[in-house]
């Protein structure tokens, strides 16, 4: 008994110790804090009332809160009340009130790019590739984008006058327009494709984003589909949340989707799935590349490590990072790190250390030797530190420096301006192809544009030939040289032969886009999607599907960074 009492003194002992150690580290903190809040406001005082020119308060305030912020990671920024609106648009919701377009400045001059189908442009017949030229009465000439972009928004149900000028047309023409909520969907596709495949293409996860998935699966299995592919390529995230129910339509209830870790012990939170899921055994396919990121990695990253889902791709972005909102005087905001987050199998994504920067102040990715290795449900071999690996890796494809050249000059986007004003209508957007009179009117079109560019082995040259300069080499070699560069020369008058498919591809894709907006542009895209070409061929073939599922036969690791990938599917 006594021995017991002893004990009991010894617990509450060690418990009045710690929390000593807590409270004095508590207030050792809450003392620093308020110590360098004085220094900052005293400073800032300071400035304003004795620095020799005037000082604009809130710029100088704005900038070094940003500088501030800089210092830890990218996603922690501070949104002033004139940037909240944005910030909501961008991050929140997907509404807005305007004319449903987007533009493009070019020097100066500020074109429509696209017109959104259904909206109030597109009702008003403004097309792409009309110059704007005035919106209510202001000139354009000498405006920035932010400008051009706040004139054409506003509340839903106010008029806006456009003036534009068409091509090739020598008045301009007067647009009186309401301007309506625009309201552009997470989901921007959805529906089947061949061999009785549905196909979801997801581009953000902001507000109702899991209720679009939802009506867009409800449909889908209505045609009894032989599998689904989840398209998150270029989805650069949104509400975490929204990510947790998009996967519960396809795991069990009570199934752990992610963690998130921080510092604040209130921070940390597991997720799980709380419903019973729409398609439970409904073959999947989870489409990622490069610039999949947040959100979109939760999702890929527990359908994987779940063994529910064959991710198609290439690897993820890498943002394993949780932010917050707080609120601020002033209807003003904060938007914090407060977390990381970690998949069903314990791993974290994360791409970059914030917190370990190197002397230079520079942030660099974690190391290949810090690479944990963890294990999914079925006991396959995943890895953390560096986005999320595909299963199967597809190649990405890569345009030549002709076709960058040609989009970057808008010589793509002007000659498509041209062909619809031949071409009232084009065959369905899924299959259209230009011919090859087509294409020889693109390059007859070009005859008289600059297209001057460079290609990687001329920079390569260049470069060369200035450390020859320098080392009082190149007369030794300048013969060689001249003619090697001579060689290039020819070789680059016959890029629009060599590189002709993937122009054609572009050409045709941006043409299908004047006819059929949007979705036009996605349906055109499919017959060349070696990623959706993949997706067939694994769920069309149970055997293929389950044995990479399992990590069986050749599909027993899905690669391990710097290693390579392991695993791909040839043509059969």
């Amino acid at each position: 008994m006594v021995k017991l009492k002893s004990n009991v003194k010894k617990i509450v002992l060690g418990v009045s110790i710690s929390a000593g150690l807590i409270s004095f580290t508590y207030k050792e903190d809450l003392f620093q804090t308020s110590k360098n809040l004085d220094i900052f406001a005293s400073l800032y005082k300071e400035l304003n009332i004795n620095y020799v020119d005037e000082v604009n308060s809130s710029k100088i305030m704005k900038t070094g809160i940003d500088a501030m912020l800089e210092s830890l990671d990218p996603y922690t920024e501070f949104v002033p009340e004139s940037e909240i609106e944005d910030y909501r648009m961008k991050y929140v919701s997907t509404q807005y009130g305007g004319i449903g377009t987007s533009i493009q400045n070019r020097g100066g001059r500020f074109f429509v790019a696209d017109t959104f189908e259904g909206f109030p442009a597109q009702k008003a017949d403004i097309r792409a590739g009309d110059e704007l030229i005035a919106i209510n009465d202001v000139s354009l000439s000498g405006k920035i984008y932010e400008q051009v972009s706040s004139l054409l928004k506003g509340p839903k149900g106010t008029p806006v006058k456009i003036l534009i000028k068409r091509n090739n047309e020598s008045s301009a023409l007067e647009k009186n327009i309401i301007r309506e909520e625009i309201s552009q969907p997470n989901v921007s596709y959805a529906g089947m494709l061949e061999h009785n495949v549905g196909y979801i293409k997801l581009d953000k996860f902001l507000e109702s984003s899991a209720e679009e998935v939802k009506t867009a699966l409800t449909n889908i299995q209505r045609n009894n589909p032989a599998g689904l592919v989840l398209d998150l390529r270029s989805n650069g995230g949104g509400i975490l949340q929204e990510a947790v129910k998009i996967v519960n339509f396809f795991v069990e209830a009570n199934t752990t989707v992610v963690a998130q870790k921080g510092r604040n012990r209130e921070k940390t939170i597991t997720y799980r799935t709380i419903n019973a899921p729409l398609a439970p055994n409904l073959p999947l396919v989870v489409l990622i590349n490069n610039r999949s990121a947040s959100a979109a990695e939760i999702v890929a990253g527990s359908l994987q490590d779940l063994d529910r889902a064959v991710v198609i791709g290439q690897r993820s972005f890498g943002k394993g990072l949780v932010q917050q909102t707080f609120n601020l005087p002033y209807n003003s905001l904060v938007k914090v790190t407060v977390a990381k987050y970690y998949t069903p199998s314990g791993r974290c994504i994360q791409a970059l250390d914030y917190t370990h920067r190197n002397n230079e102040g520079g942030v660099e990715k974690v190391a290949d030797s810090l690479i944990t290795e963890y294990k999914t449900k079925a006991g396959r071999s995943v890895y953390d530190g560096s986005g999320v690996y595909p299963d199967l890796f597809v190649k990405p494809f890569r345009y030549s420096s002709i076709s960058q050249t040609l989009v970057n000059r808008y010589l793509i986007f002007d000659f498509a301006t041209e062909y619809v004003k031949t071409h009232p209508t084009v065959g369905e957007a899924k299959s259209f192809k230009l011919s090859e009179a087509d294409y020889s009117n693109f390059v007859n079109y070009l005859s008289d544009k600059d297209y001057n560019y460079s290609t990687r082995t001329e920079r390569i040259l260049n470069e060369l030939k200035s450390e020859a300069e320098k080392e009082n080499k190149l007369a030794e070699v300048k013969a060689e040289f001249d003619a090697f560069k001579s060689k290039l020369s020819v070789s680059k008058k016959n890029d629009l032969s060599q590189f002709k498919d993937e122009i054609r591809r572009i050409l045709e894709n941006e043409i299908a886009g004047r006819y059929y907006f949007q979705k036009g542009r996605i349906e055109h895209g499919f017959q060349y999607d070696e990623d959706i070409k993949t997706a067939y061929k694994v769920l069309g073939n149970k055997n293929l599907l389950a044995s990479i599922l399992q990590g069986s036969g050749n599909y027993k690791s899905i690669g391990k960074p710097g290693d390579g990938y392991s695993a791909s599917i040839g043509e059969n």
